[in-house]
């Protein structure tokens, strides 16, 4: 079978409750995240996948639904998905992308790195507010005490990105003094970035990883400590027979945990050959036979250690916890800025957060926590809503009450690789590293 570069088979039959995606394209790096991004995109969830390479062609499946978790039916969406990922596969852009001071016409592309703290997105958004700039999109993760976020800014004056080198300058000194705070053990970084270079989510993946946040820190104070059962279980494993390294993980499952691990394994320059996703009721479990750019396997302690705790990252990342709170109101200059004052104010800890405009309205989720990370007071929700609008703040979920024990699944290696390796049994797995 010969494909001129990639080839998208939508079926809506063959599965009783899911649509099933098949693509055959040539093995490109990068080219199975390019998929899995254009599903995320879409806000599709990935229920099963199955991935295999041979040659220089591969051949993935996807289980896919929607948020409601209903087959993709819309024949609009079902072109769009054909057509994007065939047009996408043939143009992988570079894995990392290039950073820069050019800003855009539209807006300026901020990234921020910094230690976290409490109030720390309050005094990033009222900088930004006193130098009249104006928020119109952005994302914020905190991870291991540390935070990183993607700012899209506009002049208030303008409604457009701000190209005086002056103004600039002047943002990138006032949000480092920010950042840096008074006792920052690592250094705080502010990029001015060229916007649509690389995925806004993945970037935050590759801001996190180069500021080390996989890192392991001793926890102190009086913060709730988290139940180990709830982390992700990653275990890395030498399969000499057939001179690939393979990688499991179990994890609770959310939204966009396929496109994260993914992101991790791409940008670390590891190739996944095959490889198999599944999610139950709370818990998924990933599989993948990998090798490194090169043809090479893991072949350290060290490199199999730095793996599962970049992995682990990955997956913790964009774990929310805490109160789910969502607010929809008419954008302005200094919205931003005083909704998380408001936070702050009243002892609130943003632990995640994704901002939105469009059409003059603002749409902002924040996952929040009181300052230790405990369960935060019903009065105090109850007060921060009034003095915003009991209609234009809305709490959503606490995701403190949604933990439930992960379902116990079978954690065979070979799970679910059908015949390719069941051919000939595996006799040479040694574990090399195996994080809990």
């Amino acid at each position: 079978m010969s494909f001129q570069c990639c080839r998208v088979i939508i079926d809506n039959d063959s599965c009783e409750d899911a649509t099933v995606i098949q693509v055959y394209s040539e093995n490109k790096h990068g080219i199975l995240l390019q998929v899995v991004q254009i599903l995320t995109d879409m806000n599709l969830l990935v229920k099963k996948a199955y991935i295999s390479s041979d040659g220089g062609w591969f051949m993935d499946v996807f289980n896919v639904v929607d948020h409601d978790s209903n087959k993709v039916r819309h024949k609009e969406a079902i072109i769009y998905i054909q057509k994007t990922i065939e047009s996408d596969a043939c143009f992988i852009s570079s894995p990392c992308g290039s950073v820069g001071v050019m800003p855009s016409g539209d807006y300026t592309s901020i990234e921020l790195t910094g230690t976290d703290r409490p109030g720390l997105l309050s005094e990033v958004c009222a900088v930004l507010a006193d130098l009249h700039c104006n928020v119109v999109n952005a994302e914020i993760w905190t991870h291991n005490a540390r935070a990183a976020a993607v700012v899209h800014v506009t002049d208030e004056s303008t409604k457009c990105g701000i190209q005086d080198p002056t103004h600039l300058s002047t943002i990138k000194d006032m949000l480092c003094n920010v950042l840096k705070g008074n006792n920052d053990l690592k250094s705080a970084k502010m990029t001015l970035s060229p916007p649509g270079v690389t995925h806004r989510q993945r970037r935050l993946h590759q801001i996190m990883f180069a500021d080390r946040d996989y890192d392991r820190v001793e926890r102190t104070g009086t913060g709730r400590v988290r139940d180990k059962s709830s982390r992700p279980h990653v275990t890395v494993l030498d399969c000499a027979e057939r001179d690939y390294t393979i990688v499991t993980m179990r994890s609770k499952d959310r939204p966009k945990l396929l496109f994260d691990i993914l992101c991790t394994l791409t940008d670390m320059q590891y190739v996944v050959f095959h490889g198999t996703v599944k999610t139950g009721r709370s818990e998924a479990y990933q599989e993948y036979y990998i090798r490194h750019v090169d043809g090479v396997p893991i072949s350290s302690e060290a490199e199999s250690d730095r793996v599962a705790q970049c992995l682990e990252a990955a997956i913790e990342r964009r774990a929310s916890e805490g109160l789910e709170l969502e607010l929809f109101t008419e954008d302005r200059v200094g919205l931003l800025s005083d909704i998380t004052r408001i936070f702050r104010e009243n002892s609130l800890s943003v632990k995640r957060a994704e901002i939105s405009t469009k059409c003059g309205k603002a749409k902002d989720t924040f996952y929040v926590t009181d300052v230790s990370g405990n369960p935060i007071d019903p009065k105090i929700i109850d007060s921060i809503r009034h003095q915003i609008g009991q209609k234009r703040l809305l709490v959503k979920r606490d995701l403190a009450h949604l933990s439930e024990a992960p379902e116990q699944q079978e954690t065979t290696i070979s799970f679910f690789l059908g015949n390719f390796f069941r051919a000939r049994p595996f006799q040479n797995f040694k574990p090399i590293r195996s994080c809990s």
